[in-house]
């Protein structure tokens, strides 16, 4: 059984580490995410640290999937912090660990995230991913569209180069 929630602050600071471990868990399969050394538990930590502070501004939302009551995969939701970006949000952190994968979570994250974007009257989503990557497909079977690509872009786990691509979704 798959649990889906949002939390607030308070309680991403009460469950830190299991965001961690799943960040961690990405980093080490090679996920595009923002980091390239998931032995780097610091800097993981900083960043979720970071997070819980814009989600107790109430410019960010996050969204988490529980399995026997442990996060396995979170989605956020990062709203457009200038006055002519009402209407938009961009997604991110669309993250499942390795264990739970291939058991529809992410899909499930996408579509409650797209359902919450709508009900705060956002109307278009953003968000970016590397080049090639199976999130690709993923977006695209969610009907979000390429806006394009830019080379070079950020460095992998294995210190290459890769491309990434730049994706939309307008709500109706």
């Amino acid at each position: 059984m798959i649990d889906y929630q949002m939390l607030s602050a308070t309680q991403a600071q009460q469950r830190l580490s299991e965001l961690c471990d799943v960040l961690q868990g990405c980093v080490a399969q090679g996920a595009s995410v923002g980091f390239i050394d998931a032995a780097d538990q610091q800097a993981i930590l900083r960043f979720w640290q970071n997070r819980i502070y814009s989600l107790a501004s109430g410019n960010d939302e996050l969204w988490v999937a529980s399995q026997h009551g442990a996060i396995v995969a979170t989605v956020m939701i990062n709203n457009s912090a200038m006055p002519n970006g009402r209407h938009r949000a961009e997604i991110s952190k669309l993250l499942v660990h390795p264990r739970a994968r291939r058991q529809g979570i992410a899909r499930q994250l996408m579509q409650q995230a797209e359902q919450r974007a709508r009900q705060m009257g956002k109307t278009l989503l953003v968000l970016d991913t590397r080049s090639g990557d199976v999130a690709s497909d993923l977006y695209r079977s969610l009907d979000w569209q390429v806006a394009g690509s830019i080379p070079f872009y950020a460095e992998s786990t294995t210190g290459e180069l890769d491309a990434t691509t730049y994706m939309f979704k307008v709500l109706s």
